[in-house]
């Protein structure tokens, strides 16, 4: 059957959208550079124009321009329908692609739920509660050790009468180390002499020499 039908072709792969934007754009390119063309020929008979008389010349360069015109209008109207539908597809395209994005994340939540489902089953909460109180135990177990090895030994006992004497004595050293009487005698020492010597002064009423020493009168 192969040898009198033959066989059909392999079908490839369906168009995407991608494909086809691009190759619209590359279309309406083409007609973009077309319309460059009739723009500078139709400048070029415009100038031609404006050099020539009003006659039969100047109505012929006038029909070529408006033949060059209206190809002109033409393939704007191709290139703006052109646009319209890459523009559409284009859209179509990122409507698209959003979907799949969002469809991604939900299977990607979806597999993040399934692993938590997992994981809570190997976690329980009576568990934890032992974990913290079997913690809460060592802990306070691990203080009563450290009070254990801080005791000290040998240490005599003290009647707590003797330590207040002690205090008490303290307080009267105390007291007496800022005994000040000592100031009294140093203010009751002899007056440091006034004056500088060889020069007269009087002290106490008596009359003195220039060694301070008193002057004996003369007879």
């Amino acid at each position: 059957m192969n040898r009198i039908f033959g066989k059909g072709k392999p079908k490839g792969p369906p168009p995407n959208l991608t494909d086809c934007i691009g190759t619209v754009d590359s279309r309406s390119e083409s007609v973009d550079k077309k319309i460059a063309r009739l723009d500078a020929e139709l400048v070029k008979y415009k100038e031609q124009m404006k050099k020539m008389r009003d006659g039969p010349s100047k109505n012929m360069v006038k029909q070529k321009a408006m033949r060059i015109l209206k190809q002109k209008r033409m393939y704007e109207g191709q290139r703006d329908n052109l646009m319209q539908q890459s523009f559409n597809m284009e859209q179509a395209n990122y409507t698209i692609q959003t979907l799949q994005d969002t469809k991604t994340t939900v299977d990607a939540m979806k597999g993040g739920l399934k692993d938590m489902k997992k994981a809570y089953k190997h976690v329980k909460l009576d568990q934890i509660e032992n974990i913290q109180d079997q913690l809460e135990d060592m802990m306070e177990d691990a203080n009563e050790i450290q009070e254990t090895l801080s005791r000290s030994y040998g240490t005599p006992e003290i009647d707590e009468d003797d330590l207040e004497a002690e205090l008490d004595a303290l307080g009267d050293e105390f007291l007496m180390d800022e005994d000040s009487s000592y100031l009294d005698e140093a203010s009751t020492a002899p007056a440091i002499p006034e004056g500088l010597p060889g020069s007269k002064s009087i002290r106490e009423g008596v009359l003195v020499d220039e060694f301070g020493l008193p002057q004996i009168p003369a007879t």
